[in-house]
């Protein structure tokens, strides 16, 4: 299922990798990048490069999930012990010198530069204007999402509308409220660029509702909720999503990029390192993984009896297990995560695993207007898309009676009802510490977390060392 995009991409990395000892010097890139910028094809080649920091492959050391899911009440550290940080997130103990927070914050700053390059240049080049279109607006919804992604893990941060020359780049941060407006003014400019539907050769590449959805989440970070639903209006008028029969087929190789994918990162396994590394990262050492993420039991205990994506997202004893049978002794918790996991026999390489990591799924648009609604005291209103999701859950069951509908009408019950929801429906597709820290509760939920310092991790040392302007976050 994969398209000519992804195919691209990968050649557009190998190239640039083979680069990257020049590219590492002092800044060629900047001086060049005019003479570069000449032809359709080398604009389509900057974009596609700035899709590479997406990848969760061993290159990038992509440590999102251990942010999202061991910091939050999922996941432990399990493994050999050999990544102390993610050690230090269960435990709250990482320091600015933790070296996932260094590599993360390079690898994000990495695609955004890629995004200010393309939109310096791409006025310079005479090509069709659907497709200068289109690439214009999706170098400003990637660089919108790679900001996002920053200020979600670090709060503050610098900002960089173009390509910044080595001794201009010693600024300070930026408030997290105006990089917010920012973000919602470009994928508001990227929504009027990008086509509805994507061309076969084009899947992978944001469309108009990708633009929506990721104004309506940063809509929803702000608690503008007139807002969130201006834009879950406008991405379902698109008629373009709906929620798959089969909750699974959004975790599998051969169903990927369907109706209900909104914003999906694609992987590909070619045994070229452009490969999904959770496959190895979360899988069992019984099942040859690193087995770095153990489900905890208390996640296990969320489920309502018959949910059927318990056995979707969560390995338990005796379940079949990618050619396996699961048993107890493949986790220190007796649990594992399921979701971007396959069998070898579908791999070349552990590490370069092909199940996509979506983003953004419809069923989550949904949970979003419910809760935005529900903000709003519209409570009867938000049951609506509140039981579209749990029907197709209800549907899948054994059990006709399983997942009853919620038909309270008080605000609070409906309010712990969506949280509930978002936990089950959206397990291990890492957004859970962020929502326990936008809802204001992670200090009640997580052990060892300090109000007041923990809603953001540290910047790195190396960063606050190299800029005088930088300031760190309080409490480190």
């Amino acid at each position: 299922m994969k398209s000519a995009f992804n195919i691209f991409l990968i050649i557009t990395i190998l190239q640039l990798t083979a680069c990257e000892g020049i590219l590492d010097k002092e800044p060629i890139a900047i001086l060049d990048a005019g003479s570069f910028f000449q032809t359709e094809d080398d604009a389509v080649q900057a974009i596609n490069a700035a899709y590479n920091p997406l990848l969760f492959n061993n290159a990038n050391n992509n440590f999102l999930w251990a942010f999202a899911e061991v910091t939050g009440d999922a996941a432990i550290p399990g493994g050999d012990g050999s990544r102390p940080g993610i050690v230090e997130m269960e435990t709250f103990s990482y320091t600015p010198r933790t070296e996932e927070f260094n590599n993360y914050w390079k690898l994000q700053y990495k695609g955004l530069t890629q995004c200010n390059l393309v939109l310096d240049n791409i006025s310079k080049i005479s090509m069709p204007e659907a497709t200068k279109n289109r690439i214009t607006g999706e170098a400003l919804f990637l660089r919108s999402y790679y900001y996002f992604l920053l200020t979600q893990v670090f709060g503050d941060v610098p900002v960089y509308l173009k390509v910044t020359p080595p001794d201009q780049l010693k600024i300070a941060k930026s408030p997290k409220a105006d990089i917010y407006k920012q973000i919602i003014t470009d994928c508001d400019k990227a929504s009027s660029l990008l086509p509805t539907i994507n061309t076969t050769n084009n899947i992978g590449r944001p469309t108009k509702g990708s633009a929506l959805a990721l104004a309506a989440k940063t809509s929803l970070y702000v608690k503008d909720y007139n807002k969130v639903l201006d834009y879950t209006t406008r991405i379902r008028a698109l008629n373009t999503y709906m929620l798959v029969k089969d909750y699974s087929d959004n975790f599998m190789k051969f169903t990927q990029n369907n109706s209900e994918s909104v914003w999906e990162i694609q992987h590909t396994n070619l045994e070229l390192g452009v490969g999904n590394f959770l496959n190895q990262w979360w899988a069992s050492r019984k099942f040859l993984g690193y087995g770095f993420a153990e489900v905890t039991p208390a996640y296990v205990q969320i489920f309502e009896p018959n949910d059927p994506r318990l056995k979707f997202t969560v390995a338990m004893n005796n379940d079949p297990y990618f050619g396996l049978v699961y048993k107890n002794s493949f986790s220190s918790t007796f649990f594992s995560p399921r979701k971007y996991l396959q069998a070898d026999a579908e791999l070349t390489q552990k590490a370069d695993g092909d199940i996509n990591y979506t983003a953004i799924r419809y069923a989550e648009v949904l949970l979003w207007e419910a809760e935005a609604l529900t903000e709003l005291n519209r409570v009867s209103e938000a049951l609506v898309p509140l039981e579209t999701v749990r029907a197709r859950a209800r549907a899948q069951s054994a059990n006709s009676l399983a997942l009853p509908a919620i038909v309270s009408t008080d605000q609070n019950v409906v309010r712990l009802a969506i949280r509930h929801e978002r936990q089950a429906e959206l397990g291990f597709e890492l957004h859970r510490f962020f929502d326990l820290v936008r809802w204001g509760v992670a200090a009640d939920v997580l052990p060892g977390f300090q109000k007041g310092k923990n809603e953001v991790f540290p910047i790195p040392q190396t960063e606050i060392d190299l800029n005088p302007s930088l300031i760190q976050n309080p409490g480190y």
